[in-house]
């Protein structure tokens, strides 16, 4: 895993407080836990942070290491150790490219290239601010690889075209679908399942007839 750092202190913003929206949400994750095991909620409270600023700034980590009575070290260490953290800001639409091998296999390498043309350099934000992209480890669906993640959400069996056609879409303002650009059933067979069609093969009518020691005649 490559080292990740904050974002440099020009970009970094000169304060950081929770909106009306997000502090609900705080207090809601601060009640699932005891108050002497509060900095359970240090990842809740991250994720909440880059929700509403679209990052991870340095301001806020130092909020939530008060919010949460930690060592701002400690929620250093948690923000840099996870990918899902982004430490500098990303473009509105920020797209996740998984490169581990089922999604190389299958044509991620197709995926990058497409990033790299059409918005830039790794973490690269657009001149409009609509695109970001990055390159991520193993993101848990490789029967339905290649994959992207927009917005939280995966988009699966994907090609080099089918991703430029979304990355169209997502710039000209309109919604754009998660899920198989294939059509495919969550990780069925491409085509379809094809499995266990016939009945025989689950009823039990294939299963050799035994009697039972001290079975009723009639049982």
């Amino acid at each position: 895993m490559a080292t990740r750092r904050l974002a440099p202190p020009e970009v970094q913003p000169k304060s950081f407080d929770w909106s009306a929206d997000s502090a609900v949400k705080v207090a809601f994750w601060l009640g699932k836990y005891p108050a002497a095991r509060k900095q359970s909620a240090v990842i809740p409270l991250l994720w909440l942070a880059q929700k509403q600023e679209g990052w991870v700034s340095e301001p806020a980590l130092r909020k939530i290491a008060l919010d949460l009575g930690m060592a701002y070290i400690r929620v250093y260490e948690v923000a840099t150790f996870y990918t899902m953290f982004h430490l500098a800001p990303v473009g509105k639409h920020h797209l996740q490219v998984c490169g581990t091998t089922p999604c190389m296999l299958r044509g991620s390498g197709d995926l990058i290239d497409v990033c790299k043309k059409r918005i830039g350099h790794h973490h690269h934000v657009t001149p409009d601010g609509l695109f970001s992209w990055e390159e991520m480890e193993c993101m848990g669906a490789c029967a339905n690889a290649p994959i992207v993640a927009i917005h939280d959400y995966y988009h699966e069996d994907l090609t080099a075209e089918s991703l430029s056609a979304i990355i169209d879409d997502l710039a000209a303002g309109k919604d754009v679908t998660p899920g198989s650009a294939i059509g495919r059933l969550t990780s069925a067979p491409d085509g379809g399942p094809n499995v266990l069609k016939d009945e025989s093969l689950f009823d039990g009518s294939l299963a050799k007839k035994i009697k039972l020691p001290n079975l009723p005649e009639k049982a």
